[in-house]
């Protein structure tokens, strides 16, 4: 077996809000949405630069609360980004991690984490 993807599928209780927060102000597209009939839970896939997430209003597809850890590049670009966008419900920082990393987390209304790290290069005695 090899996995080709992983894919995490996050809880949401509102599309609008949803909408608000992954595609205007993390920039993600969204690539399809489902709905068995009007008035029905929406399933909906974002994309932003090789990451997928699946976001559900379904009941049983995820827990609210849920924690994403994700290495990417780019970090300190997409976070001045997102500080330049002065979304009102977040304003995220950039800190140095203990495991050697640049690390920014966002929550999304729904208690949901998204913890983009980057890894940094470390200086031991010298050393790379």
């Amino acid at each position: 077996m090899v996995v080709l993807q992983t894919i995490p599928i996050l809880r949401i209780f509102d599309y609008q809000k949803a909408i608000e927060f992954y595609v205007d102000w993390l920039g993600f597209k969204i690539t399809f949405e489902h709905v068995f009939e009007e008035g029905m839970p929406k399933y909906i896939e974002v994309v932003r630069e090789g990451l997928t997430i699946h976001l559900s209003e379904h009941h049983g597809d995820s827990t609210p609360g849920t924690r994403v850890f994700l290495w990417c590049t780019g970090l300190k670009e997409f976070h001045e980004m997102l500080i330049e966008k002065k979304y009102k419900y977040n304003r995220p920082g950039l800190e140095e991690t203990f495991y050697g990393s640049w690390c920014m987390e966002v929550i999304d209304p729904f208690g949901n984490k998204l913890s983009f790290n980057e890894k940094r290069k470390l200086v031991d005695n010298g050393k790379d």
